[in-house]
């Protein structure tokens, strides 16, 4: 059977239309009573933190074709190779012809849904917000085992020989964070930290990396003195041969997170939605995605507006936002990180 056909967009031609969109003022939903934190093309009248369905039935699509992404954090060639099973599963569990939408940077990933170019995506944890209050996308499952979701942890990472041994030795040091947007790999250091003695950007150097497979990847070429980055990233670069155990150190762990989301457009049809959330909650994961995702070998439901409280509380505890203006920043961040530093994936 052929593989379900892959879409593509060069990254620096995403982020100019992400940048174009900027600009461009959004017309929002007449008479919305509640809209919260969501951008002025939505509303939340059941105040859940997720966007509505469009007032107008007329305005609830129904594609004959899904388009899926992945944010890319990491090798996004490797991880469209390990989605391919669902993408077949959703095709034929759906009745829709479904298709992988490459992106190649998590900004292009929040604009290919609000501007309606995929229907669903597996989005990081610290993405998640950013796209269910920019591009109106309605988280609905993560990832888990029997036991139910699992988490990841924000961890610190060092040369295992090296002479940090607690968080309180970063200070001086060049410390990789992933991106401006991440939970683990920044926004999350920046508001647990200071109870542990450092903060960053004033007791240490934050260098952006682009994602977490650089930063730990830095920190085994010595361009990093230490990194923060999330376990589940680190696990899987092990289990891949791109890094030896015994080559680093953890000095620092979290308490969990989330593990990120699968979301769907908010303006499909009802009927729609549903069948997209149980032929998702009904796949069951490959042996190739229950390594990759250790150990999880399904999807259970999410409930955004409980499951990502602490997402959002670390967030505004460590000063930043997951609004339009914030968002904005990022966008023009990366477009200068895509010119000076090349493809960002």
């Amino acid at each position: 059977m052929r593989p379900p056909k892959t879409t593509t967009l060069r990254p620096l031609a995403v982020l100019s239309i992400a940048l174009l969109v900027v600009s461009v003022p959004a017309v929002g939903q007449p008479s919305c009573p509640h809209r919260g934190d969501l951008d002025e093309n939505y509303c939340d009248q059941d105040r859940n933190l997720v966007a509505d369905a469009p007032a107008d039935p007329a305005k609830r699509k129904n594609p004959s074709t899904l388009l899926m992404s992945y944010t890319p954090q990491e090798d996004a060639q490797a991880y469209e190779r390990l989605w391919q099973p669902f993408v077949a599963h959703m095709s034929t569990c759906s009745s829709k012809k479904t298709r992988f939408f490459q992106v190649h940077s998590p900004a292009a990933t929040v604009e290919a849904m609000r501007s309606g170019r995929i229907n669903l995506s597996t989005l990081s944890t610290g993405d998640t917000p950013f796209a269910v209050n920019i591009a109106g996308a309605v988280p609905y499952a993560i990832r888990g085992d029997a036991r139910g979701p699992t988490g990841y942890r924000l961890v610190v990472i060092v040369k295992n020989n090296s002479p940090i041994k607690t968080l309180k030795d970063l200070a001086g040091k060049r410390v990789a964070h992933a991106a401006p947007s991440s939970n683990s790999g920044n926004l999350a250091p920046r508001a647990l930290f200071p109870a542990e003695g450092v903060v960053p950007d004033k007791d240490y150097k934050v260098l952006y990396s682009g994602k977490h497979d650089n930063s730990i990847s830095g920190v085994q070429s010595g361009d990093y003195d230490a990194a923060a980055i999330a376990d589940d990233v680190l696990d899987r670069m092990i289990q891949r041969g791109i890094v030896k155990l015994d080559e680093l150190r953890v000095v620092y762990r979290s308490k969990p997170f989330p593990n990120g989301s699968m979301v769907m457009s908010h303006d499909l049809n009802a009927d729609l939605q549903k069948k997209i959330v149980d032929c998702t909650i009904n796949f069951k994961f490959t042996p190739e995605l229950i390594k990759a995702f250790q150990g999880a070998d399904r999807f259970w439901p999410l409930d955004y507006q409980k499951d990502y409280a602490l997402v959002r509380n670390v967030a505004e505890s460590s000063g930043e936002s997951f609004n339009r203006a914030a968002y904005d920043k990022r966008v023009v961040r990366e477009a200068e990180a895509a010119k000076t530093q090349g493809v960002k994936k």
